[in-house]
């Protein structure tokens, strides 16, 4: 309370206050919005390389005019940040220059001019420029006319995004599709230079050239991390780097310290924040996923295991598989819940759903080591880490894609079986009417339909019409052979239609 009311009464009795409170919180959504495209096009360098490069284009308005004046010092800012663009763009494209080599090379002569010419300028004496104002910044000097150039500075910007969104959306992410569409990327990519010049040079009295950059980025890479569609990564990164640049403000006047710094060290700690609390990619998250998963494996390992030790004991699983007993028990009690396993006692046993899921992660495994030793050639000594490993992570599309690229193998490189795959058929024997034509699949439920079939001389492909269909069987002919199948047997038959 006592900090509430000292704010309070700074604003009632500073007129200063406002005008920096307005200000940084322009300058805060400013570049938080516009930020979003520098970051998605890489652009942190370039946002870094015209806040410095703007320092002589001041310096040369100042010394043009011999006034302390906002509106020249914007032009002049204006014209030094558009003449770094397009010298570093030339150099890139007419001599043999890296990218963030020509804008580090052009930035840092600009910015070394400015200096020289501040110095200059000192020596001179009478009204001088003060190079550490333009460094990190000087809120508490803001005047009207700085607050109606800021302002105006704002309002063209947020109307430039809105007005192109469209034109800076595709050539942020389909420049080549944009340049089809006949949307001129260069004149976007100078238009947005332009909109960077306007923000840095807005900046320049709230956080200074060093720290304008840190508004740019910090705010944009937040909202990045919370959002992944663009317009309200666009409303986050301008609602965060609002709040950002107020909260930093009034923290400053608190602790008797610099606002710029003040300003981008809480733009930074929100993004720590989001860092570790983001929902889809933070730090807390990706730590809960991993357990998931590895609790995951755990219960995987659990059945495979009970899978080839029938009746195993929870002591037995507790020392073959390392596993805590709080572990075990954890996983047991889940697996029991999902109906995988059944306790007897102390014994584990599989369900008839625990044992299909421990039969696909034994195919999985197997599967993977004969992929491992056909295909790329290791050792069977080799194999069975990364088997072990990948199995809780191979889909079944991809294990279908393994083993027809196998040949549909029955046994892994060390004469284990491979449990096939349980097959559900698409259409069966019995689901044809009588006139019809189809021909026998060559996938099948199990090994058994396939030996029944081959008895009666019915071999994978073979062509047939389905003649009769009565309430004990079915009648199909094969090369002008009849041949009688059990209506529970045509019930499994799994079968393509031909006609």
């Amino acid at each position: 309370m006592e900090i509430l009311l000292e704010l309070i009464d700074v604003y009632q009795t500073q007129a200063w206050a406002y005008r920096a409170l307005v200000a940084s919180t322009l300058v805060g959504i400013m570049c938080g919005v516009l930020g979003c495209f520098i970051v998605l096009r890489n652009m942190a360098l370039i946002g870094d390389a015209i806040s410095h490069a703007i320092l002589p284009g001041v310096v040369f308005a100042f010394i043009l005019t011999q006034a302390h004046n906002s509106f020249y010092f914007f032009i002049g800012a204006v014209i030094a940040g558009l003449l770094m663009a397009a010298i570093s763009t030339w150099l890139q494209q007419n001599v043999r220059t890296e990218n963030d080599a020509a804008i580090g090379i052009v930035f840092t002569a600009m910015f070394a001019i400015g200096v020289i010419g501040i110095s200059a300028i000192a020596k001179g004496g009478g009204v001088h420029l003060d190079l550490k104002d333009f460094l990190i910044g000087n809120i508490l000097g803001i005047g009207d006319q700085d607050l109606v150039l800021t302002s105006m500075v704002f309002v063209y910007v947020l109307l430039g995004v809105i007005v192109l969104y469209r034109y800076l959306f595709a050539t942020t992410f389909q420049p080549v599709v944009a340049a089809t569409m006949g949307i001129s990327v260069s004149m976007i990519h100078y238009f947005l230079m332009l909109l960077l010049s306007f923000a840095v040079v807005a900046s320049l009295q709230t956080v200074g050239v060093i720290l304008v950059v840190a508004l740019l980025i910090t705010p944009a890479a937040t909202a990045l991390l919370l959002a992944d569609r663009l317009p309200v990564v666009i409303i986050l990164a301008g609602l965060i780097g609002g709040f950002a640049a107020i909260l930093g403000l009034n923290i400053a006047i608190i602790q008797d310290a610099p606002p710029g710094p003040v300003m981008v060290v809480t733009a930074t700690v929100l993004y720590g924040i989001a860092v570790v609390f983001s929902p889809k990619r933070g730090l807390l998250v990706k730590w809960r996923n991993r357990l998931r998963v590895e609790a995951k494996i755990q219960r995987e390992h659990i059945l495979k295991y009970t899978f080839k030790n029938q009746g195993a004991t929870s002591l037995e699983l507790e020392k073959k598989l390392g596993l805590k007993q709080g572990q075990l028990k954890s996983s047991i009690k889940k697996l029991t819940g999902e109906n995988f396993i059944a306790l007897t006692g102390d014994k584990v046993s599989l369900t008839a759903k625990g044992k299909k899921e421990a039969e696909r992660l034994v195919r999985a495994h197997r599967l993977w080591e004969t992929y491992l030793v056909d295909q790329v050639g290791l050792s069977g000594d080799q194999i069975h880490p990364e088997a072990d490993e990948m199995e809780h992570f191979l889909t079944d599309e991809i294990l279908d894609e393994v083993d027809e690229k196998l040949g549909y193998p029955s046994l892994d490189p060390h004469g284990s079986p491979i449990p096939p795959k349980s097959f559900k058929p698409g259409l069966t024997l019995i689901q044809l009417l009588v006139g019809h034509q189809g021909k026998i699949t060559t996938k099948q439920a199990d090994n058994g339909i396939i030996g029944e079939l081959w008895k009666l001389g019915l071999n994978p492909n073979s062509a047939f019409s389905l003649s009769e269909k009565t309430a004990q069987d079915v009648v199909i002919i094969v090369d002008g052979r009849e041949i009688r199948l059990p209506l529970d047997f045509a019930e499994i038959i799994s079968v393509q239609r031909n006609d």
